[in-house]
């Protein structure tokens, strides 16, 4: 399949792209090194501003070598309602209303365990809370997780071993944890309108698997660390002096916003209504997460306008893999290109078939906890969690490393069984 010029292009921004992703911690030493641009640095070496950046300079090239007519059908031919989708409801899920809604239920369902009140929360913490992503989606997951376990958990004396080991199956399971809904892991989102995958269908597809890997990942490492764990000093579970009402009516406006998924002038008049009530009730919200939502949403924006032009090559790659090399190989490019990417370089490929489909997706969000570009909301979680290590950096390597056994786990849940 020969190529256009715009074609070729944008698929050398787009490896230009993924060259930057690992490329980010480079801008932040140099940040530090020379302070007076230290602002422009900084912004490069945000993982989310990738794509959106070389998207900018990829539509300024296509307006050069194409013309203003030819860039503006491009642009206004593309879909944008998801990445407003993901800007919208992670904004509302991380809201303090809901995050403590979330909260009361990790901390009931933790007093239930008969067990070492420490084990029991960390334990629910690192299965209920990711599957819970699927309801506020996996950044806001991500952000309630990390959040706690810093609080209660690497802000004690607990070994490197104990701290790897648990970022490692917390990326992974925030990945997998968010599949059983169609709107809630970024990977997903990006294909479930286009393949027609509705809530029944990631239920019954990908929910039970990713719940039984979920749980039995949590359950082996609370077990391995078990004596550590009961160590640690007594837990205060927090307690939560939220209103009633202000909780219902968060959980409406964000039940509104899903039901109003694909509708975007719908959800955003919801998001409207959100804000009003945030700013009339400040005294029930924290800081919006306004920043780290529009980075994400930039993120995938920027996908969207590079990856329209990716078929001329997808097309004849994927027709020559099996439906097992895309799975394992899916898993394996996660952890150097973003999962959401890989679905949906997938999405604009035709005539492939189910087993197809769900072999791609499955790979992308088996994949998902090996790096921290893997996922979209790994970034969050590396930055909470980072400064409770050493010289306040996370190694690549250790947290390849620990997340590689939840991510065999994982395999075999949505693989082989």
């Amino acid at each position: 399949m020969s190529a256009t010029l715009m074609e070729v292009t944008a698929t050398m921004i787009f490896m230009i792209a993924i060259l930057h992703t690992f490329s980010t911690h480079i801008f932040k030493v140099l940040a530090h090194k020379y302070p007076q641009h230290g602002s422009v640095l900084h912004l490069l070496g945000e993982v989310e501003v990738v794509f959106g950046l070389w998207a900018i300079v990829f539509i300024i090239l296509f307006l050069v070598l194409q013309g203003k007519a030819e860039a503006t059908s491009y642009i206004g031919n593309l879909r944008f309602t998801e990445p407003l989708f993901v800007f919208v409801i992670m904004t509302i899920a991380a809201s303090k209303p809901i995050l403590e809604f979330s909260l009361n239920c990790i901390t009931n369902l933790s007093r239930v365990l008969p067990i070492n009140p420490a084990i029991s929360f960390f334990f629910v913490t690192l299965s209920f809370t990711p599957l819970l992503g699927s309801l506020i989606t996996e950044p806001a997951a991500m952000t309630l997780s990390a959040l706690i376990l810093k609080e209660h958990f690497y802000s004690q004396q607990i070994s490197n071993k104990l701290k790897y080991a648990t970022i490692g199956t917390l990326f992974v399971n925030i990945s997998i944890g968010g599949v059983l809904t169609p709107f809630a892991a970024p990977p997903i989102l990006m294909v479930a309108e286009k393949w027609d995958w509705n809530l029944a269908f990631t239920l019954s597809t990908f929910g039970w698997r990713a719940a039984l890997a979920v749980f039995i990942n949590s359950f082996l490492l609370t077990v391995l660390f078990k004596n550590e764990l009961k160590l640690i000093k007594k837990i205060k579970l927090p307690e939560i002096k939220m209103p009633a009402s202000i909780i219902l009516i968060h959980l409406s406006l964000l039940i509104a916003v899903i039901v109003f998924a694909h509708e975007h002038l719908l959800f955003i008049g919801v998001f409207i209504i959100f804000l009003g009530l945030a700013t009339t009730y400040s005294q029930y919200q924290n800081k919006l997460i306004i920043r780290e939502a529009f980075l994400v949403s930039l993120f995938l924006s920027g996908l969207v306008i590079l990856s329209g032009q990716q078929t001329w090559w997808l097309q004849p790659v994927f027709s020559q893999l099996s439906v097992n090399a895309i799975y394992y190989s899916a898993t394996l490019l996660t952890a150097v290109i973003d999962n959401a990417a890989l679905t949906y370089l997938g999405s604009l490929v035709e005539g492939l078939s189910d087993q197809f489909k769900y072999a791609l997706a499955a790979g992308a969000v088996t994949g998902g906890g090996l790096t921290v570009i893997a996922n979209a909301p790994n970034p969050a979680g590396y930055s909470i969690l980072s400064k409770s290590f050493d010289q306040h950096h996370i190694s690549a390597l250790y947290l390849f490393l620990s997340a590689t056994p939840p991510t065999i786990c994982a395999v075999i849940c949505f693989k082989i069984i």
